[in-house]
């Protein structure tokens, strides 16, 4: 069930236009991963966004981003 709504938050990001999400997903399409191993790779990286604020105790900037 986790599963589920980590892949259809993941897959909402792209519909929103989210420039992030985005680049990510056409990151991993280039590197040659079907659509929904490319989803499944964005659900997983918004997960780890969550899990790292809460181990560092730091609150969320959309601005800071990290290459991959």
């Amino acid at each position: 069930m986790l599963k589920r709504a980590l892949f259809l938050s993941a897959f909402a990001a792209l519909k929103c236009k989210d420039r992030n999400s985005r680049a990510y997903y056409d990151r991993k399409r280039a590197e040659g991963k079907k659509h929904n191993q490319a989803v499944i790779a964005l659900a997983r990286r918004r997960c780890n966004v969550p899990f790292a604020m809460l181990r560092d105790g730091a609150l969320y900037d959309a601005t800071e981003t990290q290459p991959a």
